[in-house]
């Protein structure tokens, strides 16, 4: 096959010649960009509009979702199938063996490993992974941690004397339906306003308050049919 010419230092083949495209100054507010949000769909706001959260990122990205089980499936479910290989380091292997099932289709897209037992899972840009940490409410420190493209969501039921240091060091928090006490302690923690700490003692299951300390949304988790089919309707307890 004929080969074009080639740029100067090697970088690569010289493309198409074209004319280029200009937009009069006084045109340029007419242009219409479909810009948005990138990320998997964690849920809905109060006006039905999805809401979005990044967890692919090309540096080294901690979660920690102080919740229930079943948000966590739903967003296994949901990063499954953006691509991202997941793996779930749990004690309580019966708890999703089915949703692993379920989930890979004949690919091994999940995949359960004994608290501890986590290897080496080489992420990479086209081949993002997501751990997710379901080792109760003190978990040891993994084996395997944040890399680049390779997220670690780590499951708390509640807060314990582990949580100060989990939340410190996370990116992103997402905290459900908490007892007025422990709203208190997340919201010293996240630097939350009043009126969001007192918001968390009263959440609908299914909703999460998603925050850093310096943007905060809510997201009500909605499941789809096959969601719910496998996993039921939305819980905070397990």
């Amino acid at each position: 096959m004929a080969r074009g010419p080639s740029r100067p230092g090697g970088l690569g083949l010289i493309g198409p010649r074209r004319a280029g495209h200009a937009v009069d100054v006084d045109q340029v507010a007419a242009l219409s960009l479909p810009l948005g949000d990138d990320g998997v769909v964690v849920g809905a706001d109060a006006e039905g509009r999805p809401r979005l959260v990044g967890f692919h990122h090309p540096s080294p990205h901690e979660v920690v979702l102080v919740g229930g089980l079943w948000t966590a499936q739903v967003l296994a479910l949901r990063l499954a199938g953006t691509g991202a290989r997941i793996a779930v380091e749990t004690g309580r292997a019966g708890a999703w063996t089915q949703l692993v099932q379920a989930a890979g289709a004949g690919q091994e897209c999940m995949t359960l490993y004994d608290v501890g037992r986590v290897p080496a899972l080489g992420p990479g840009v086209s081949s993002p992974v997501v751990v997710i940490r379901d080792c109760g409410a003190r978990p040891p420190r993994g084996r395997v941690t944040s890399l680049a493209w390779q997220s670690v969501l780590t499951l708390l039921p509640y807060l314990s004397p582990a949580a100060p240091r989990l939340l410190r060091q996370a990116s992103l928090v997402g905290v459900q339906r908490v007892s007025p006490d422990e709203a208190q302690h997340v919201g010293r923690l996240m630097q939350l306003p009043e009126r969001e700490v007192s918001a968390l003692s009263s959440l609908g299951d299914g909703v999460t308050l998603w925050c850093t300390r310096r943007e905060r949304q809510y997201a009500y988790t909605q499941p789809t049919d096959a969601e719910s089919g496998l996993l039921g309707s939305a819980r905070r307890l397990d």
